[in-house]
């Protein structure tokens, strides 16, 4: 099985710059395309640790015992590679975003393409389902997560038509959400449906959340001189990851000492995101929107923000 070509995979390796016998974490493993390049450029001591939480991704474990899986969420990466040995690596990559298999597996609720349950779960195993939040979320609440992680135009419109269809009879399957959704359909319907869907997916899965505790991992996990390389899909994710970056923490606030020192736990490899060529875009209509940062740990370390102490 293959989820979907490696988005950006040439650049994504470049930006790993990865050593022979190096320990590196692909932190979405999902069809293994990156982590299999990545084998490809490491030697015999070299180490790659995949994560995921989805079962189906066990499917693409390759047979190299160089390579560790972990079948969890990446944003327990630091608990996770203490418990195998490793306090810190050489590279991080996280592809974001849902791979094509998932989109394409209708019985994952994912894709407006298909009826099936309202699920949207990439575990599921645990947690809360599209339909779970279309049911008992409030109108309020369901208009602030169509509008902060869809933009969705008329979301209190939406969210409002939701919370009255669901008084008739509970919204259980893509049908069931799309008979509400579509007669409010504004602009073009994929791109509207796709925003709604978005938005959902990202509430159910708590992607900020994730994302966020992910990232603020990384400056501690990598060892000075080590890269982490994020390809995200949309807007939020890359905001965060930019300001991450930047700051060292998603809300890109300049963290300084006392003395003024400000705290930069990364050098920017990419100041601004690269992009996919056109040649990949027609090749692999899921690299569209995809956008590719770098970042180099620095050797920087946080300073306690205490003042010298006088004598008297």
């Amino acid at each position: 099985m293959a989820y979907h070509l490696p988005v950006m995979a040439e650049e994504a390796l470049a930006g790993l710059q990865i050593r022979p016998d190096g320990v590196y974490v692909d932190a979405t493993f999902g069809g293994g395309g990156h982590a299999r390049l990545i084998l490809e450029h490491l030697g015999d001591k070299g180490r790659l640790i995949g994560f995921d939480q989805d079962e189906d991704a066990q499917r693409n474990i390759p047979a190299d015992e160089r390579f560790t899986f972990v079948p969890h969420n990446f944003r327990y990466l630091k608990r996770f590679l203490r418990l195998h040995g490793i306090r810190q690596v050489d590279g991080i990559l996280g592809d974001l975003g849902v791979s094509s298999f998932q989109l394409d597996e209708a019985t994952r609720g994912f894709s407006f393409r298909f009826d099936s349950q309202l699920d949207m779960r990439m575990n599921q195993q645990e947690g809360k389902t599209a339909a779970d939040v279309v049911n008992t979320y409030t109108a309020a609440a369901l208009q602030d997560v169509l509008s902060k992680y869809g933009e969705v135009r008329n979301a209190r419109t939406l969210a409002d038509a939701l919370a009255a269809a669901r008084q008739t009879r509970p919204l259980r399957t893509i049908a069931d959400l799309l008979a509400v959704v579509d007669p409010l359909v504004r602009g073009q319907r994929n791109r509207y449906l796709a925003q709604v869907f978005q938005a959902l997916r990202m509430e159910v899965n708590d992607e900020v959340g994730v994302l966020t505790e992910f990232l603020e991992q990384c400056a501690v996990t990598l060892r000075p001189g080590g890269r982490l390389v994020v390809i995200t899909y949309h807007s939020i994710e890359d905001r965060i990851t930019k300001n991450v970056m930047r700051t060292g923490n998603a809300a890109g606030e300049v963290e300084q000492d006392f003395f003024g020192h400000i705290f930069r736990p990364y050098t920017l490899v990419t100041k601004k995101a690269a992009l996919p060529t056109a040649a990949e875009i027609e090749r692999n209509p899921r690299a569209r929107s995809a956008k590719l940062r770098i970042a180099e740990r620095t050797a920087e370390e946080r300073k306690e923000e205490v003042p010298p102490t006088t004598g008297t």
